[in-house]
């Protein structure tokens, strides 16, 4: 495929990248600094095609650095883009600005194809659409995004990062699931993994915790948030991951199942009577903590198994359970651990779901000093105690800088620290 020009916008000079994550009816915006990866401005439009559309922008420098928010209808992605655009232009932070060099995009699936992000072009979202089928809750809302930032800046480097990724790199036996093979393969029916920017950074930044290179350490990373995801990192490569065809596999979440007999689907639909879109909507918004419980939020489930509440306790038993499953098949997985690490929302501030999921494991060599775990911080931090044979982390994500950094270095802006940074 051709790659366009990095001349003009994107040339000597250029050194900001904006991050867009488009979702179906939202679009998250950071821009960054690639000097020193220090954050512009962040914002938030919410409720897209609503008349209670909102916008939040947040400039990070200079005198007019403060929140600052405006409601009302805005009708569709293109809308949304502009209004973000005035916001930052305002700050002096405008899409128009040379010193822009590229616009990073997440784009939840790449299949086989994307094993790395790639300047899109009329190829590359051709291709993105082709995935639609296996992906489509997230990709075409990620195509809107693209195509609404091309339109707007026709002249400026784009790039697609892509969540699936970092798990191309599986082994066959890991990423296959035991089907009829032409079925599969005519179907795509294979299992891809998502999360990948986190997962990406998080294992990076582990081995930087301890001391080491990624290629020296072997680390389960387990991004625990509203989706929740694991993965099995062995120097650097992703070589088992939880979620599989969609991001509905693996672990309990907020309001996804994760792992469930494949035959549940074909009893509801012949006992219950329900619909394929029906047992959809079950699996992937009635399910997880919030099917269990009634909340996908932790705290407040953590407030409730304080009070009594049985139902809250099983459910987070269940959910810790799976998340002990998962801890004990990776390390036979990756056969040496150097590290299990906790990221994403729940991941990086629920001590008590760090605690209960490594108790019991001091075999596989895990376990956590209460004081240190019970630290509140925004700092890669070791939870274990010290001489513990494997390390315990917490790792904050950061996956629109990771996006950011793979933007950057495609585009040929990568100097120095910045171009040393993607492993």
């Amino acid at each position: 495929m051709t790659t366009p020009t990095t001349e003009g916008s994107a040339g000597t000079g250029a050194y900001r990248v904006l991050v867009l994550n488009s979702g179906s009816s939202s679009v998250k915006y950071q821009l960054l600094d690639m000097n020193d990866r220090t954050r512009l401005a962040v914002g938030l439009v919410e409720r897209i095609g609503e008349e209670t559309s909102r916008l939040v922008h947040t400039p990070l420098v200079g005198s007019g650095a403060g929140r600052r928010e405006r409601t009302g209808p805005i009708a569709d992605h293109r809308a949304a883009l502009k209004a973000a655009e005035e916001e930052l232009a305002a700050d002096g932070l405008g899409l128009d600005s040379p010193q822009l060099a590229a616009i990073g995009h997440r784009v939840v699936h790449g299949g086989l194809r994307f094993t790395e992000p790639v300047v899109i072009d009329d190829e590359v979202l051709k291709e993105i659409e082709r995935l639609v089928p296996v992906a489509p809750l997230h990709n075409p809302a990620n195509i809107t995004g693209i195509r609404t930032a091309r339109t707007m800046r026709p002249d400026l480097p784009q790039v697609a990062v892509f969540d699936t990724a970092f798990h191309t790199t599986m082994p066959e036996y890991a990423a296959r699931y035991a089907i009829d093979t032409e079925t599969a393969d005519a179907h795509r029916i294979r299992r891809y993994g998502f999360h990948g920017t986190s997962h990406a950074y998080v294992s990076r930044k582990a081995a930087e915790l301890l001391g080491r290179t990624p290629e020296e350490v072997n680390v389960v990373v387990l991004h625990l948030g509203n989706g929740a995801s694991a993965s099995a990192v062995a120097g650097g490569r992703c070589v088992e991951t939880s979620m599989g065809l969609t991001p509905l596999e693996g672990l309990v979440m907020g309001t996804r199942s994760g792992d469930v007999d494949p035959a549940v689907t074909f009893h509801l639909m012949r006992v219950a009577g329900m619909s394929a879109d029906e047992v959809d909507a079950l699996l992937n918004k009635k399910s997880g903590l919030v099917g269990l419980c009634g909340d996908n939020d932790m705290r407040e489930i953590r407030r409730r198994i304080d009070e009594g509440d049985e139902r809250a306790a099983l459910a987070f038993d269940i959910y810790v359970h799976r998340l002990k499953k998962y801890i004990g098949a990776y390390s036979a997985v990756l056969g040496r651990v150097d590290a299990v690490v906790f990221t994403a929302g729940v991941g990086e501030n629920s001590a008590p779901v760090r605690e209960a999921a490594v108790a019991g494991l001091e075999e596989l060599g895990l376990t956590v000093d209460a004081d240190l775990n019970g630290v509140r911080s925004d700092e890669p931090r070791l939870i274990s105690p010290s001489g513990a044979r494997v390390a315990v982390a917490v790792v904050p994500t950061d996956e629109e800088l990771e996006i950011a950094v793979q933007t950057f270095a495609l585009v040929g802006q990568a100097r120095g620290p910045v171009g040393q940074a993607h492993n």
